[in-house]
């Protein structure tokens, strides 16, 4: 099976909803006319990082920004993922939703690991759960910028069937190069897809880095994005992961008695 994936790498206005969202109605219209079938947009693409406002700023799950994104997946018939703020009876949330191409909910991860650089601890609750969900071209899991770091949550989605891993993010253009090998890391050791999207431009306190890219199994960089806002196209055969997978079968040869004991 084939699948065709676009990465939104834009700019974002800090704070301004309306401004985001006129920018990711453009991507989107624009991501489906170049045969789309999975769109990928940036973390916290609503808003930014504007956290002192996180409580405004921000929609419970199905409503608001969440409910804008399902309308669009549903009008250009094409599966989106991003994060947005979530608000919830317990706080708010940094939330990455993945939404099929008929606008239906389908997988809903709270970000986990929560970045002091960026002051998220202060502003927002971590994720407790990390759940893979069913997509139309196989099992997907979602994580968010600083997530990367963390190895131990991918595996877990390898083990749990993954296939396709996507990656809403902010990542800081003066630990770019951390992302490039991070990504390509998580791909190879993982035999799995991974679509990421960095987004572009500066806030009050960070110029952001971009290289956006889509990732197959086999580490290969299908396509990655420069420091401008880009939109990012590439079809990836998903029959690669079996290949990849039967070649060098690392989830046999794992030794977790050794490691995890």
């Amino acid at each position: 099976m084939q699948l065709r994936v676009a990465v939104g790498q834009i700019d974002l206005a800090l704070g301004d909803r309306a401004a985001n969202l006129a920018t990711v109605q453009q991507v989107a219209a624009q991501a489906a006319s170049a045969g789309a079938e999975l769109l990928v947009l940036p973390e916290l693409w609503g808003s930014g990082y504007d956290l002192e406002r996180a409580a405004e700023l921000s929609d419970a799950l199905g409503e608001g920004l969440f409910a804008e994104t399902a309308r669009l997946a549903a009008q250009h018939k094409l599966a989106i993922c991003g994060s947005l703020l979530e608000r919830c009876s317990d706080g708010i949330y940094n939330t990455a939703a993945t939404f099929d191409a008929a606008g239906t909910l389908r997988g809903v991860y709270r970000k986990t690991h929560l970045i002091g650089l960026m002051a998220e601890g202060r502003y927002l609750q971590p994720g407790h759960t990390a759940e893979v969900y069913p997509m139309d071209w196989g099992a997907t899991a979602s994580a968010i910028c600083y997530d990367l770091r963390f190895p131990e949550l991918f595996r877990r989605y390898t083990l749990a069937g993954a296939r396709v891993l996507l990656l809403p993010a902010e990542w800081p253009d003066r630990r770019i190069e951390h992302w490039r090998t991070l990504l390509r890391a998580r791909a190879i050791e993982n035999q799995c897809v991974v679509v990421a999207c960095n987004r572009v431009g500066s806030d009050r306190d960070n110029t952001f880095g971009g290289c956006s890219a889509i990732i197959d199994p086999w580490g290969q960089v299908l396509a990655e994005g420069d420091h401008q806002p880009a939109l990012l196209t590439a079809t990836l055969d998903l029959a690669e992961i079996d290949a990849v997978r039967e070649f060098l079968p690392i989830a046999r040869d794992r030794r977790p008695e050794v490691y995890e004991g």
